[in-house]
């Protein structure tokens, strides 16, 4: 493996979190959960935040977090709404590789069961199907790595994005090679 990161993103429920800790030991990686490192700054749950301080505000706080990122051979845990942030995506595509964690509307559903405590970054009026079909458009705008977890248990998907990103790397070796061979 190389030295990159690699930044799981993906819908709340995705399995970021706890895939990101089996990867990082797969791989011999650090493990940041970035909603973890919004917690300790401020000091409070994630939905305490965007209860007392609003969306705006918790999206203001993720981008600094983002944005303070400096890691090597790390797997990142994004938080869902990272995705609403071009300055941040744009600083973690920067310094790694984004994973989208693909799971289907019916799957996360039956997996969320503390949607109000989870705190999850949702419009007034919006539900859990509309946040869906607003963001997987935006994760797969910006993934390089595109994961089907449909199924799967955490094992399974932390061995298929090992097993992606290795191919990856093999196929972005080849091309380097090529590119010297005709050079």
């Amino acid at each position: 493996m190389s030295s990159e990161n690699l930044i799981l993103i993906g819908m709340p429920g995705a399995g970021k979190s706890t895939v990101g800790v089996i990867l990082a030991k797969r791989l011999g990686y650090h493990f940041i959960d970035t909603d973890l490192l919004i917690q300790a700054q401020e000091g409070c749950r994630l939905q305490d935040i965007i209860d007392r301080q609003g969306l705006e505000r918790f999206r203001q706080i993720e981008e600094q977090v983002l944005l303070g990122l400096e890691t090597q051979r790390t797997v990142i845990a994004t938080g869902g709404s990272v995705i609403y942030s071009r300055p941040g995506i744009e600083a973690i595509k920067r310094c790694g590789r984004l994973v989208y964690l693909q799971v289907g509307l019916a799957e996360l559903q039956s997996r969320i069961s503390d949607m109000g405590e989870r705190g999850l970054v949702m419009g007034a009026g919006q539900s859990f199907s509309d946040l869906y079909a607003e963001r997987t458009p935006l994760y797969a705008e910006h993934a390089d790595v595109f994961v089907d977890c449909t199924g799967l248990n955490t094992e399974q998907v932390a061995a298929r994005i090992e097993k992606q990103v290795l191919v990856g790397q093999i196929d972005r070796w080849v091309d380097m090679m090529t590119e010297k061979k005709n050079d």
